[in-house]
């Protein structure tokens, strides 16, 4: 499984303001741990702040898709805010032992776990060995 991640814009594209980390179209890559078991892959991502509702996961022309918007909670009404939670973006290029079919994901305390089932083919096997 090969990542295929947002480019992060050059300095020639950015534009020259005194706050240009913040500005609305920058996303964060997700820490990210990939696990192989005997049937499928693991992959373990850190999404803190992120609810069920806020997160999409999508698989398209064998391209796994995670984008996720932050929540900011606070205990009173903001007066002045002066950190903000971007949003989570990173795509992995999937291999064809991955039955896309079968893909699950479960959000729990800002964790992602995405279970990537192999395909049957792909599964390692025991071969008999006939003694003649």
């Amino acid at each position: 499984m090969a990542e295929r991640t947002v480019p992060t814009p050059t300095d020639a594209h950015r534009e020259h303001t005194r706050e240009s980390t913040r500005s609305r179209g920058q996303y964060l890559r997700p820490a990210v741990d990939i696990y192989e078991t005997h049937d499928a892959l693991v992959m373990v991502a850190d999404l803190p702040g992120v609810n069920k509702e806020d997160l999409d996961i999508r698989v398209a022309d064998n391209v796994l898709t995670l984008q996720a918007k932050a929540s900011h909670t606070s205990l009173g009404d903001v007066v002045h805010r002066e950190f903000v939670i971007p949003g989570f973006y990173r795509q992995f290029e999937l291999g064809e032992e991955i039955d896309q079919e079968k893909i699950t994901a479960e959000l729990k305390h800002g964790v992602l776990t995405v279970r990537l089932p192999k395909v049957e083919q792909a599964k390692p096997r025991r071969v008999q060995v006939e003694v003649k």
